[in-house]
C-alpha cells in the first residue's frame, strides 16, 4: 500500500512540475494555457511539491495570491496528512 502512494505521489509530482513549466512557454509564446484551476487542482491532488518547485523554477504564477497562498497550504495539508495516515498503515 506504501509503495502505491509513493509511487502516485512521484508520479502527481513530476506531473505538477512539468505542467507548471509548460504553461510558462506557452504564456510566453501566446498559445493556448492551461486553466488555473487544472493548476491549482493537481496541487490539491498531491502534486503540492511539484507545483510549488515549479513556480520557483519556472517563476510562474508567483504574484497571483491564489497560488502563493493555495499551494504551500496544500503541501501542509499533504504533510499533516501522511503524518497520521502512514502510522496506521
Amino acid at each position: 500500500m506504501i509503495i502505491l502512494l509513493e509511487g502516485y505521489l512521484c508520479i502527481i509530482n513530476v506531473l505538477a512540475f512539468a505542467l507548471y513549466g509548460i504553461d510558462k512557454r506557452r504564456a510566453r509564446t501566446h498559445h493556448w494555457r492551461i486553466p488555473e484551476r487544472r493548476l491549482l487542482s493537481i496541487a490539491w491532488l498531491g502534486g503540492a511539491l511539484g507545483a510549488l518547485l515549479g513556480m520557483g523554477i519556472f517563476h510562474h504564477k508567483t504574484k497571483h495570491t491564489v497560488f502563493r497562498i493555495c499551494i504551500p497550504l496544500a503541501l501542509v495539508c499533504w504533510i499533516l496528512g501522511m503524518s497520521v495516515l502512514l502510522p496506521l498503515l
